[in-house]
């Protein structure tokens, strides 16, 4: 076996993430260009190769940030991320081989995030490897019903009694991947109440160029005002719900309940059967939301190897730390957030 570097474009990578049950939408090779091209950061996708069959892969990158230092991570903007690999020695490999550059970068830590569908994540057991377990984070799974009375039924009462209120507020959803633009402001406003600065509106148009059919963007409208919408994901039979958000004004409208009740009645009667509603942190509003919505917590360990520093960062509003500049920025107006955002960015490891 041999541990490599994937520099160019090697179809083996996707027919291995795709055709295994571990791998995931953000293991995609496309991540790699996306991700450098919009933030910067430096790309070391590594896999385990034997007799030219891929055995394992693993997207790292190297993330230089003014506010946190240097790390390594696998990876940033992605929910999930960790090895992709059934085969132990092969997993063995590329841990050792991120360790390895860990020290040859000297970064602070390296950090590799869950995968939703491994078992156990027995392959990072101390025994095994000098990895620290995290375990703040969990994601947030359900299957989608094939008729909406099912899908409905599902949804614990309170969440049903806000749909219907939405529906007779007369809030109307559509799938328009050309309001692009107006999503990406909805969202904005989204970040900037929480104190979490904005990408560029770029990178929102690279999501679409890459994945095309893939990456999709659903509004919800009142009286012909955009008040909420959410760009998501659609994997093999998965949809994820990604970048969402509503405008604060009109919560009273229940606008995010519409929402994802849309985007869930959209992939039922589009054939899929999965609804990924993503990581979350405990202790969170977005936890508190998915709980609210009946769907039951999964585990989702992240592992960190510290090199630099016994501590990882918290970037995350729980991080006290980091609460007078969360205040601040929640006070700043919009169009100051947008103008300045993209430029913070890339200095939080998202």
């Amino acid at each position: 076996m041999l541990c490599l570097t994937c520099d160019g474009d090697d179809p083996r990578w996707d027919a291995f993430v795709q055709n295994g049950l571990q791998g995931t939408f953000f293991h995609l090779l496309a991540w790699r260009d996306l991700i450098a091209r919009n933030f910067g950061y430096r790309p070391i996708y590594l896999y385990v190769e034997e007799e030219g069959k891929i055995l394992g892969v693993l997207p790292l990158f190297l993330v230089r940030s003014l506010l946190f230092g240097k790390s390594l991570m696998s990876i940033p903007l992605g929910v999930y991320g960790g090895v992709v690999s059934e085969k132990e020695e092969a997993v063995m490999l590329l841990l050792q081989k991120a360790q390895e550059l860990a020290h040859q970068y000297q970064v602070n830590h390296l950090e590799i995030r869950g995968n939703p569908y491994d078992s156990d994540n027995s392959l990072y057991r101390d025994d095994l490897t000098p990895f620290r377990r995290n375990d703040s984070h969990v994601t947030f799974i359900r299957e989608i019903e094939a008729d909406a009375e099912s899908n409905l039924a599902r949804i614990p009462r309170k969440q049903r009694r806000m749909i219907r209120q939405a529906q007779k507020n007369g809030l109307r959803s559509l799938m328009d991947c050309d309001r692009l633009r107006d999503c990406y402001v909805v969202y904005a406003e989204s970040l900037r109440n929480l104190g979490t600065p904005i990408f560029g509106f770029g990178y929102f148009q690279d999501l679409k160029k890459t994945f095309g059919d893939q990456c999709r963007v659903l509004m919800v409208e009142f009286q012909g005002k955009v008040v909420a919408g959410v760009l998501s994901f659609f994997y093999k039979d998965q949809v994820l719900p990604y970048y969402g958000g509503s405008l604060p004004s009109y919560r009273h409208l229940a606008p995010n309940d519409f929402m994802y009740w849309a985007l869930l009645s959209f992939g039922a009667a589009n054939g899929y059967k999965t609804f990924d509603f993503g990581r979350s942190k405990k202790g969170t509003g977005s936890f508190d939301f998915k709980r609210h919505w009946g769907l039951e917590p999964r585990p989702l360990p992240s592992f960190y190897y510290p090199v630099r520093t016994n501590e990882t960062s918290e970037t995350t509003s729980l991080n006290s730390q980091l609460q007078w500049a969360i205040k601040l920025w929640r006070r700043l107006p919009l169009k100051l957030t947008l103008a300045i955002g993209p430029r913070i960015a890339p200095h939080l490891p998202w």
